[in-house]
C-alpha cells in the first residue's frame, strides 16, 4: 500500500502542473515571482562526486537515505525520493523543467537520487556536483523564508554527519566558486520593461561589480525569451550568509525599482501600442490551436504585464506559472505518455494545455472553449 501510495505521488509530482512557490502572491510579485536558496555540502571522509568511485557514491546514498526520516519527522513533510536510474530521461526532463533538478545533475544518474518534499518548495539532491544540494523556494521575494528552512535541514544534517568543513575556507565544496557559506541564493524576476526598453544590457553588465550574475532564463547570450532573468550571488567565500542575503535583496530591489519605471514609462507614452500588444498576445494564447514554446513564452511574458498593468483583467496572474510549466515540451510528452509526439502534435496539445490553463484562472467569465 505505501509503494502505491508513493507511486501515486510521484506521479501526481509529474503530472502536476502547479508549483506552490512559483505562486503569484509573494512579496514583489510583479516583478519577482520566486526565490531560492541552495547549500552544498560534503561528507568529510568520501571524495567529491565527481572523483568518486561507484561504492563511495553508493556509500553517500546510503547515509543520505538514513538522514530523511528523521529531516521528514523534523519538518512535517512527507518526502518523495526519486531515484534517477529508475525514472525516464524524459521524467528526467519534466524535474529540470520544474527546476527541482540541476541538469548537471542527470549527466550520469547511478547512485543519484532525490528528495522531494509534498509542497515541492524543498529538494535535496544527493551526488549532484556535491554529495548534498540542499535547495528550498518560496514564491515573491523572500529568501529568508526558504534560507531558515535550509539551515534547519542543514543543522539536522551537520548533528547525523561529518561535514567537511575547514576553519579558514568554511565549507568544502567541490566548486572553488562555493567555497565559504556554500551558499548560493538567487531570484527570477520578470523584467519585459528593462527588455523592451533595451535597459536590461546595463543591468546585466553592472551585476558582476556587485558580486552577482544574471542570466536570462530561456534563451541564449543574444536573445532572451520571455523576458525571464535570473540572478544570483558569485561569491560566497569571504561573507556570511546574511551579507549575501542582503546584497542580493538590495540589488534585486533596485532592479525591481527600474522594472517598475520602465513599465510606467510604457504605459504613459506608448500605452495604445501596448494595449494592443498585450490583448494581441491574450487573444493568441486564448484561441490558437496550434503554439510553439518559444512563441507561448513571448507571448505570455505579454499577457503577465498586462496583468500587472490592470491593462487585462480577464485572468488572474496565477495563470502565468501554470502555462509556464504546462506549455514546456517534456512536460507535455510526459503527460501523453509519448516521447514521440510530432511537432505538430506537441504544438497542438500545448495550445490546448494553454486555453485550459486561461479558462480556468478567467475571471466572471463561462469557462467555454
Amino acid at each position: 500500500m505505501r509503494k502505491e501510495a508513493r507511486a501515486m505521488s510521484v506521479n501526481e509530482l509529474l503530472r502536476s502542473s502547479r508549483l506552490s512557490w512559483l505562486a503569484a502572491s509573494g512579496k514583489e510579485s510583479d516583478v519577482v515571482l520566486s526565490s531560492r536558496i541552495r547549500l552544498a555540502r560534503n561528507f568529510r571522509e568520501i571524495p567529491f562526486p565527481n572523483r568518486a568511485d561507484f561504492n563511495q557514491l553508493a556509500e553517500v546514498r546510503l547515509e543520505a537515505e538514513k538522514l530523511l526520516p528523521g529531516i521528514a519527522a523534523d519538518l512535517g513533510q512527507d518526502f518523495d525520493l526519486l531515484d534517477l536510474e529508475r525514472i525516464t530521461p524524459l521524467q528526467r526532463d519534466v524535474l529540470i523543467e520544474k527546476q527541482l533538478i540541476s541538469r548537471n545533475f542527470i549527466q550520469n544518474p547511478q547512485h543519484r537520487i532525490v528528495f522531494i518534499t509534498a509542497d515541492r518548495a524543498t529538494s535535496i539532491m544527493v551526488n549532484e556536483e556535491d554529495h548534498l544540494r540542499i535547495q528550498c523556494m518560496a514564491p515573491g521575494l523572500d529568501l529568508d523564508t526558504p534560507f531558515a528552512r535550509a539551515s534547519h535541514i542543514d543543522d539536522m544534517v551537520e548533528s547525523q554527519v561529518d561535514i567537511a568543513f575547514d576553519e579558514k575556507m568554511g565549507y568544502l565544496t567541490s566548486c572553488p566558486t562555493n567555497l565559504g557559506t556554500g551558499l548560493r541564493a538567487s531570484v527570477l524576476l520578470h523584467l519585459p520593461g528593462l527588455v523592451f526598453t533595451r535597459n536590461i544590457q546595463s543591468i546585466m553588465n553592472i551585476s558582476p561589480q556587485l558580486g552577482l550574475a544574471i542570466r536570462s532564463v530561456y534563451g541564449d547570450e543574444t536573445e532572451s525569451v520571455g523576458n525571464l532573468f535570473q540572478i544570483s550571488n558569485q561569491l560566497t567565500l569571504g561573507f556570511s550568509e546574511a551579507e549575501i542575503i542582503e546584497n542580493l535583496k538590495t540589488a534585486v530591489m533596485e532592479i525591481v525599482s527600474h522594472e517598475r519605471q520602465a513599465r510606467k514609462a510604457l504605459a504613459l507614452y506608448m500605452k495604445e501600442r501596448l494595449e494592443d500588444e498585450v490583448w494581441r498576445a491574450y487573444g493568441t494564447l486564448r484561441y490558437a490551436r496550434l503554439l510553439s514554446e518559444k512563441e507561448v513564452l513571448e507571448l505570455l511574458s505579454k499577457v503577465r504585464l498586462g496583468i500587472d498593468l490592470k491593462l487585462i483583467n480577464e485572468v488572474e496572474a496565477g495563470c502565468f506559472s501554470e502555462i509556464l510549466i504546462s506549455s514546456r515540451t517534456s512536460y507535455l510528452q510526459n503527460l501523453a505518455e509519448n516521447e514521440n509526439l510530432s511537432k505538430n502534435e506537441i504544438d497542438r496539445l500545448r495550445a490546448e494545455h494553454v486555453r485550459k490553463a486561461l479558462l480556468s484562472y478567467a475571471r466572471g467569465q463561462e469557462n467555454q472553449k
